[in-house]
């Protein structure tokens, strides 16, 4: 099999992963606080690891990574509903991975997609255990109908969040030069802090978190990637600033001072990187 088919086999699963991402993470943060939702959490977190592995095996073939968000299965009327979707995908991927171990000839990728089938065949049967556990648990859909200037607030801060952790992975993977990569990968390991506390916080207020986002830089240019960077994180730290002063909530207008204090850590981090590579 020639790199450009094997590089879009392992985009398909790229796409996968992101998508199995997203969903694991909207079942986390709308059942709360508790063990099921912190172990679904580290479902999540073992996807993105696998994604982690996937681009950077693209990277190595001389391809790029695809952003682009796979299929999700999120429809059901209630937790144990959830988790059987949960089930369901990652049938899909095990059947998946499945095939691309028996297409791909390289043994070096061959392996890399064997370790990667041995999780999803333990989420499996995680989420074949939680089906039963939501139902004994009568767990429940903790989200709201709520609506207002300040979900409205948390709403945009999630899809900022979600747009930089792509954009920061995706500039980490392209980049050649390493103190850059090293730096890329820690501000994206940072905004998905970022997008869990906003996305919590809006739970907790009776919200529903809209978990999306918006065009993701794509430069090959590790300049260009610093520029766009420092340039969104000066906007984002501004809004913050401004979302700081419209909120009453003690501790909401906190963890908002918190955010932009961040934003603007990053910004001169990159900036002092922007310098470097002039």
């Amino acid at each position: 099999m020639d790199k450009d088919k094997i590089i879009a086999l392992l985009n398909e699963d790229t796409e996968g992963e992101h998508g199995a991402i997203i969903q694991y993470l909207t079942h986390a943060y709308a059942v709360g606080e508790g063990e099921m939702a912190c172990e679904i959490e580290a479902i999540a977190r073992e996807e993105m690891r696998h994604l982690d592995w996937l681009a950077e095996t693209i990277v190595e073939l001389g391809g790029v990574p695809s952003l682009v968000r796979g299929k999700m299965r999120i429809s059901g009327q209630s937790v144990a509903d959830w988790m059987g979707n949960n089930v369901l995908l990652e049938e899909d991927a095990v059947n998946l991975y499945r095939e691309h171990i028996e297409a791909v000839d390289d043994p070096k990728i061959k392996r890399l997609l064997k370790r990667i089938l041995s999780d999803e065949e333990a989420h499996h049967g995680k989420f074949q255990h939680f089906v039963g556990k939501a139902e004994k648990e009568g767990a429940k859909d903790l989200r709201g109908s709520r609506h207002d200037r300040v979900t409205q607030i948390l709403d945009w801060g999630i899809e900022h969040e979600y747009t930089v952790i792509l954009q920061y992975l995706f500039h980490s993977y392209m980049t050649p030069n390493r103190e850059a990569k090293k730096e890329f990968e820690d501000q994206a390991i940072n905004e998905m802090q970022h997008l869990g506390w906003l996305a919590e916080e809006m739970v907790g207020m009776s919200g529903n978190p809209s978990i999306e986002h918006t065009d993701v830089d794509q430069s090959t240019k590790t300049a260009n990637m610093l520029e766009t960077d420092i340039k969104i994180e000066k906007e984002v730290a501004a809004e913050y600033d401004r979302a700081v002063k419209e909120v009453a909530d003690p501790d909401l207008k906190g963890l908002l001072i918190r955010l932009r204090d961040h934003e603007i850590y990053h910004a001169e981090v990159l900036s002092d990187l922007l310098k470097e590579e002039e």
